[in-house]
């Protein structure tokens, strides 16, 4: 099998070589070297090891959505810095990145459309805005999502994407976690429906407040889910962890997580539910 490295090896250098290295992506998963373009025709889902790789709230759009269908919704919020914080880098220079980077004004895109057929409010957060942290401006715009599905009576669906509460925010942050449950408790109070989708990685405040109250919890294949971090956890308690702790087929197998979706088939269990549920 030697010669089988060697040949292995200098494929790759030629690719380094001599093709443009925006082009190709090594997997995060199996580590194999893949075409981007295949790749986003796959739903940036690697077709060797079905690693899913993290995509913005705009991608997520595309595939929930029925083409034509979508109306984008408080795209005027803007994230500001109320409390001046600064440590090594100031918060509004995050920001102004953070909107250079993602071309949006704050963490979450959320509108409403109609997944195969079915009208619904949608929130997606970004993780590529400052990793998909909850400040004000997101949690306002996730409870305005679920204020719209209880004007129009139609579901709620959020995709969580998220590193937790906004530290640059304070307790401006923290107050997003109430802000959104009560959100929610109006929904169920009038009888309709919330599907939570829980993508790689939903931690934090989020995971502690509306990602884990939906209806329906579904979740991406390999998705880190959970409140502190894995290493936080083991000194606090000082024991081992199990294998996969706070990956979504560890928290289907205890019952936080109903439902472990492919990508591609993410659309279609949504749809599945939202008409079981209606």
């Amino acid at each position: 099998m030697e010669w089988f490295r060697k040949a292995k090896s200098g494929i790759g250098t030629l690719i380094k070589k001599d093709t443009p290295v925006d082009l190709w992506i090594k997997c995060e998963g199996c580590k194999e070297v893949l075409y981007r373009k295949e790749l986003a025709e796959n739903l940036h889902v690697c077709n060797h090891c079905g690693h899913h790789f993290r995509i913005g709230a705009a991608e997520y759009v595309r595939i929930l959505v029925d083409e034509g269908s979508w109306t984008a919704m408080d795209t005027g919020l803007r994230s500001t810095d109320p409390l001046k914080f600064s440590a090594k880098k100031k918060y509004k220079d995050s920001l102004v990145e953070a909107e250079k980077k993602t071309g949006t004004n704050s963490g979450v895109l959320s509108g409403t459309g109609k997944l195969d057929g079915i009208p619904l409010a949608l929130g997606v957060m970004d993780f590529r805005f400052i990793g998909g942290s909850m400040g004000s401006v997101e949690g306002e715009k996730i409870a305005r999502v679920f204020r719209r599905a209880l004007k129009d009576k139609t579901p709620a669906v959020i995709v969580s994407a998220s590193g937790g509460a906004r530290m640059q925010e304070g307790i401006l942050s923290l107050m997003q976690m109430a802000s959104t449950s009560v959100a929610i408790a109006q929904m169920r109070e009038a009888g309709l429906p919330f599907v939570s989708i829980l993508t790689n990685p939903t931690m934090g405040g989020v995971t502690a407040s509306f990602a884990m109250l939906g209806d329906v919890h579904i979740s991406e294949p390999g998705a880190l889910i959970g409140f502190a971090g894995e290493r936080v956890i083991r000194e606090t308690i000082r024991q081992q962890l199990p294998p996969g702790f706070q990956r979504a087929e560890f928290l289907m197998e205890k019952g936080f997580v109903d439902v472990i979706a492919p990508r591609k088939e993410l659309k279609g269990t949504v749809g599945k539910i939202l008409s079981h549920l209606r």
